[in-house]
């Protein structure tokens, strides 16, 4: 359901984040995620022996979540054996949905395709809302 005022921009889609909780040392698993250089590590670390990680796709090209999901997927999917099980044993596999609503829209839509759905849930990961204050500047 939109606003129906064509003239408005939506409420603002920003990225996927990649998050990821470990017992197992990440490092090996961001290397190859970001080997081809399709993602970058926004940051990664060892906090109470949990090794954590947040990634993003490269580039902003104008993607949709859904779009933004697939490709994350696919950089998974792609693993090889060893970063795969990486991923396999992590505690947490969350793509984190970062959007910012208008203050002047009642309702606005963020369609994720049942195809999708069933990727990530092969994944074994969950996807996550995170809805920002809207900029009030």
């Amino acid at each position: 359901m939109h606003s129906g005022r064509e003239d408005q921009a939506p409420s603002v889609f920003l990225n996927v984040d990649l998050d990821i909780r470990s017992s197992s040392n990440l490092e090996p698993l961001l290397v190859a995620l970001c080997r081809q250089k399709k993602a970058f590590v926004l940051n990664s670390g060892l906090h109470k022996r949990t090794y954590f990680a947040s990634l993003e796709l490269d580039g902003r090209g104008g993607l949709t979540a859904n779009q933004t999901l697939r490709r994350l997927c696919a950089l998974i999917q792609a693993l090889p054996k060893t970063e795969r099980e990486l991923w396999d044993k992590a505690k947490v596999r969350d793509f984190s949905l970062g959007v910012e609503p208008r203050l002047d829209l009642y309702c606005d839509e963020l369609p994720i395709a049942a195809d999708t759905l069933e990727t990530v849930a092969e994944l074994n990961a969950r996807i996550v809302f995170c809805v920002y204050a809207p900029d009030q500047s």
